[in-house]
């Protein structure tokens, strides 16, 4: 489901790579479809296609990653209309399903926001510190539409951040495109904070891996390692071989400065379990996460490559003001 753009890309890609039959169903409307796969165009939203769907099948396994922004009964009724044609469902989730995230560490133990599986978009809410959020609600009534009809054959992926090639949200992108301009710029302390972003290759891979597996149910794929912001940026400007130096600021400077946590500094947030998700259950099932080195080195080499992800309205949401960075450099000066 999806499969034209950044995960559902990959996943097609691999799956082919592996010698697997892989059919993609989508609008046809962003990224192109991946050569050697059979596509079906339709819209997830409408009955009669989905139902044209279903008569084209069956297949083992579906992957779900085009449902991010789409309420629990369009889950639903894909869920519904495919039920008799699909063996297993691979849905790609988020960590925001829970309901600690992002103030505690996480396990798949933890307690999950509740929602009902029929819910439409307006369903949950939005707490005024920033979590929970409706995107968090609506996102686990899509795994209970998933997990109801499917039971001991649904896999729910819990991904964070991903990063990598192709990204759309534009979250590496802009650190390297800054750490590349050069000069000071503005970096969130502390420098040895941890990080757990994961390629986007590595997720793919676990999406099929899980797709011919016999495990089920949630599992969170986070980074085991991750990589310190200060190696982070380090990194970036080692690719982009800039000539910037970090300005590490207190993260109560920032706050002073109403620099906004996740989007003008990407990746930067304080709550003490944003980076503290256990992956170890994926781990025992197969996850294998590459060094983030190699994922930044890769993505500025495709952004070098004139590399252009698909329109998003998410990557304008994503990197701080010029004309503000410089006002917060002069007052730490």
């Amino acid at each position: 489901m999806g499969g034209t753009w950044f995960l559902g890309k990959q996943i097609v890609q691999q799956g082919l790579a592996r010698g697997w039959d892989v059919s993609t169903f989508n609008r046809g409307r962003s990224g192109r479809d991946v050569q050697g796969a059979e596509v079906f165009h339709g819209d997830r939203t409408l009955r009669e296609d989905l139902e044209r769907l279903a008569a084209s099948g069956p297949w083992d396994a579906v992957v779900d990653t085009s449902s991010s922004d789409m309420s629990p009964r369009v889950v639903l009724q894909a869920v519904h209309a495919l039920h008799g044609s699909v063996d297993r469902w691979v849905h790609v989730s988020t960590v925001s399903v829970y309901d600690q995230w992002p103030h505690q560490p996480l396990t798949e133990a933890s307690p999950v926001l509740v929602c009902p599986p029929d819910a439409d978009e307006t369903y949950g809410f939005t707490s005024p510190c920033g979590s929970p959020t409706i995107y968090g609600f609506q996102k686990a009534g899509a795994e209970r539409a998933v997990t109801d009809a499917f039971g001991d054959q649904a896999v729910l992926l819990r991904p964070g951040v991903i990063l990598g090639p192709e990204e759309y949200v534009g979250r590496l992108p802009w650190w390297l495109t800054r750490t590349a301009a050069g000069g000071r710029f503005l970096a969130p302390a502390p420098e040895q904070r941890t990080i757990q972003p994961v390629d986007v290759r590595d997720v793919a891979a676990f999406a099929l891996d899980q797709a011919a597996a016999a495990t089920s149910g949630p599992f969170n794929v986070t980074h085991p390692e991750g990589i310190t912001f200060g190696g982070f940026l380090e990194a970036c400007l080692t690719v982009t071989q800039g000539a910037g130096r970090p300005v590490w600021a207190d993260p109560d400077v920032l706050t002073e400065q109403d620099v906004k946590q996740w989007t003008e500094l990407p990746l930067w947030r304080t709550h003490a379990g944003v980076w503290a998700v256990d992956p170890g259950r994926a781990v025992d099932a197969g996850l294998r996460c590459r060094p983030l080195t190699e994922t930044i080195a890769d993505t500025w080499s495709w952004l070098q490559a004139d590399g252009r992800p698909v329109d998003h309205p998410r990557w304008a949401e994503h990197g701080i003001d010029p004309d503000k960075e410089a006002k917060i450099l002069a007052a730490l000066s």
